[in-house]
């Protein structure tokens, strides 16, 4: 079903003259497909999660460096904030290389803290009184607290 010269409004026959660039598909102006340009590249030109709603760059380095700090002051939940807010930056590896030191620091940070986290729980729960003997005790948060009280009513 063709459409006649007439049919055509003005501001479609400016949009069907104009060729416009598909950064998703890595089309040029022309309608070219661009072999070197992807989609991730493409996709990279904010550092944050949130695009254009969300910080510039310089303030993103501010932001970054702040979370990364504040992580080792034992809040590494800030870390995987970090990791998160932006994860476009720890995606690509070719993007803002003043932002993404401090991202990938804080992504090293928190897998170190989740793996030391999560083998002191293991280690209390299967591990018990078996391996802490008489002083598993003074260690369990429940059993400790009836050995304080036994203490102070004694």
């Amino acid at each position: 079903m063709e459409r006649s010269s007439e049919e055509v409004t003005p501001s479609e026959a400016a949009v069907l003259i104009t060729p416009r660039a598909d950064p998703i598909r890595g089309d040029d102006r022309n309608g070219n497909r661009n072999p070197i340009s992807t989609a991730s590249s493409s996709r990279a030109e904010w550092p944050t999660i949130d695009g254009p709603l969300g910080l510039s760059e310089q303030d993103s380095v501010g932001y970054a460096r702040k979370f990364f700090g504040f992580g080792f002051i034992l809040l590494p939940m800030l870390w995987a904030v970090n990791c998160y807010y932006f994860w476009p930056v720890l995606r690509n590896s070719r993007s803002f290389p003043r932002i993404r030191p401090y991202v990938v620091g804080s992504a090293i940070g928190v897998t170190i803290f989740s793996a030391m986290l999560a083998s002191w729980a293991l280690t209390f729960t299967i591990g018990g009184e078996r391996l802490f003997g008489h002083t598993w005790d003074e260690l369990n948060y429940k059993l400790g607290l009836a050995y304080v009280a036994n203490k102070v009513s004694n």
